[in-house]
């Protein structure tokens, strides 16, 4: 599955890409604003990959066409998972890495962020990915495919840096969901920069301060 993808560079000089990943019903554009609100000038030119989900029906609501990295099948959301739609999303964002390396970034300067669904998605795709990371961003999501994750987990990426933040009034994604990913990740060892915020399922301005300081230090 090829992604359409929209990019922003923020130095021709790019030492660092970071894949942004939106939620259910999005696109590419979503967090746009957020990268260009990010001053990452210490560590040189970054830049920011935004995919396109593809456009497929989602049961949970209602079977309506929008874009989705994998469809939803229940509400709550770890009660019953779309595998095969996440394993084709995970190899799409396996092949973006793929590109970012071969355009001269390597996999260690690559940081995968992603929100809600996004969030899931990169979850997936970096801890089994095959070579070492950076770090991922995760935004207001879950850790799917929970019970295959430390079996599954690629040994490069074992120690893998994890921002996590979340909504304390979130409906959407609970956060306990995300505290219960956040104890599975810690139990495997990664190291993790958890924050809480009073917002629903959104982004506020002290989370994006929050993670421009993790991603200063993590690509420093």
């Amino acid at each position: 599955m090829a992604l359409e993808v929209i990019e922003y560079e923020t130095s021709p000089d790019v030492v660092a890409s970071v894949i942004v990943l939106h939620g259910l019903g999005a696109d590419g554009r979503d967090f746009l604003p957020v990268a260009e609100e990010l001053n990452l000038q210490a560590i040189g030119g970054v830049r920011f990959v935004f995919p396109h989900a593809p456009k497929q029906a989602v049961s949970v609501n209602g079977g309506v066409m929008m874009r989705a990295w994998y469809d939803i099948l229940d509400a709550e959301l770890d009660r019953q998972e779309d595998e095969a739609g996440m394993r084709s999303s995970q190899a799409a964002v396996a092949a973006l890495i793929s590109k970012e390396i071969k355009r001269g970034v390597p996999a260690s300067r690559i940081v995968l962020m992603g929100f809600s669904q996004g969030c899931a998605t990169i979850l997936l795709a970096g801890l089994r990915y095959p070579a070492r990371l950076a770090g991922l961003v995760c935004l207001s999501g879950y850790l799917p495919l929970a019970a295959t994750t430390a079996a599954e987990r690629h040994v490069s990426n074992a120690e893998l840096p994890i921002f996590q933040a979340h909504g304390r009034s979130d409906t959407v994604v609970p956060i306990e969901l995300a505290e219960a990913a956040h104890m599975i990740l810690q139990g495997l060892g990664h190291p993790l920069d958890w924050h809480e915020y009073a917002m629903q399922h959104s982004v506020c301005s002290e989370e994006i301060a929050d993670l421009n300081r993790w991603l200063l230090k993590l690509l420093s």
